[in-house]
């Protein structure tokens, strides 16, 4: 069974379960962005720091000169504290409270995504007790769907995030009354995980339609921001580790009708970080069951969590035996009849204290893990360091 390259020996003397990211294969995928994204006049690329945000990624991605997408205040903390210019920090989220708000005040930080006009108008309060004009873009909810999980879908008219279109001119208008705001942008985002680029082109499409109607107004912005979404192959992660960076960017170039002068901007997560990290878990046991062979292993869903809330998919590598597969479900310690990783997977037969490979688990792996059972949350480790 073909698997991905482990310093294994290396490995076995650090205490599972972990998190074990390949380095060299980030940024590889950065120079893959830089490489597409370049190409085109006035793209601008940040890094969506809820995919990850172990400081060395961060990092990693600030030297490799991409801004940042956050969506909290300690998100933004953490994207300072890693190094990141504040004029390249994007802060979104549908629920900003006001210190966060404040934080990003504080930080002359380049735009807040607003999502209401309630926040709107906090915003504009909060500003002018500091006597500064905050910049801000709309997030529209543009009605499109994304062929993906529902449950990362986000740019549908029933999503709890955006405004909707329809009150795009009104919320413009309302802005435009304000002494402590200044509109520079439109902010889009339809999901994550997606592989279809039809689904970017109804966006581009969409995006159009809207700018139409603006310059109807005599309005242009100066930025347009559409969001990330770009998946990963969680198939194939040894064949395909690099996303279509190429297919992605082009679509936009061709697509989206920019107008002189204006910025593009995207916020790239799972597509930048996903494939470079694995989760590295023990055998524990191997149980026979009635009807299957469980593998028992050291890892939960409290330290990757995507299995058991998207029913999401991983490969499974056993990377320190090379004997003929058997068929195991691979299941976790939790007192949870979800904490499952796989049901029915053909490995390389499993043994008590062999190491697995839970591949692509670089993006929403270690970030959302969990305390859960009262259990350590899991630790990172770069291949530089080890």
């Amino acid at each position: 069974m073909a698997k991905g390259k482990f310093p294994i020996e290396k490995l076995e003397r650090i205490e599972t379960p972990f998190y074990y990211y390949d380095t060299e294969l980030l940024r590889q995928t950065l120079r893959a962005i830089h490489a597409e994204a370049d190409k085109h006049e006035g793209f601008c690329v940040h890094y969506a720091v809820k995919a990850n945000a172990n400081p060395k990624i961060l990092r990693i991605i600030r030297d490799a000169g991409l801004g940042v997408d956050c969506v909290s205040g300690g998100e933004i903390e953490a994207s300072l504290k890693a190094g990141f210019p504040a004029s390249k920090i994007v802060f979104a989220g549908v629920g900003k409270s006001d210190w966060e708000i404040n934080i990003g005040l504080d930080n002359d930080i380049f735009c807040f995504n607003v999502e209401s006009i309630p926040e709107l108008e906090v915003i504009n309060e909060l500003a002018a007790r500091k006597g500064k004009v905050a910049r801000v873009a709309f997030r529209l909810n543009p009605n499109v769907g994304a062929h993906t999980h529902a449950n990362i879908t986000t740019g549908l008219a029933e999503n709890k995030f955006g405004i909707a279109m329809r009150d795009m001119m009104s919320v413009i208008e309302e802005a435009a009354g304000m002494k402590n705001v200044k509109v520079v942008g439109l902010h889009f985002h339809i999901g994550s995980q997606i592989l279809d680029m039809g689904d970017f082109e109804a966006l581009c499409n969409r995006v159009n339609e809207l700018q139409n109607e603006l310059e109807r107004h005599r309005i242009i912005m100066e930025h347009i921001n559409v969001g990330g979404g770009l998946g990963v192959d969680y198939q194939h992660p040894n064949r395909l580790p690099i996303p279509d960076f190429k297919a992605y960017f082009d679509t936009y170039a061709k697509k989206l009708k920019l107008r002189p002068g204006q910025t593009l901007h995207f916020e790239l997560g799972r597509a930048v970080v996903a494939q470079c990290g694995s989760l590295i878990t023990r055998t524990l046991y191997i149980k026979q069951g009635a009807t299957k062979q469980f593998a028992i292993v050291d890892a939960g869903f409290t330290d990757l969590i995507r299995p058991a809330l998207y029913q999401a998919y991983h490969k499974i590598e056993n990377i320190t035996s090379e004997e003929p597969a058997q068929t195991y479900d691979v299941v976790g310690p939790i007192c949870e009849s979800t904490d499952v990783f796989a049901k029915q997977i053909d490995l390389n037969q499993c043994h008590r204290g062999d190491l697995l490979a839970i591949r692509s688990a670089g993006a929403y792996g270690e970030i959302m893990a969990s305390q859960y059972n009262c259990r350590r949350l899991p630790q990172g480790y770069m291949s530089d360091d080890i």
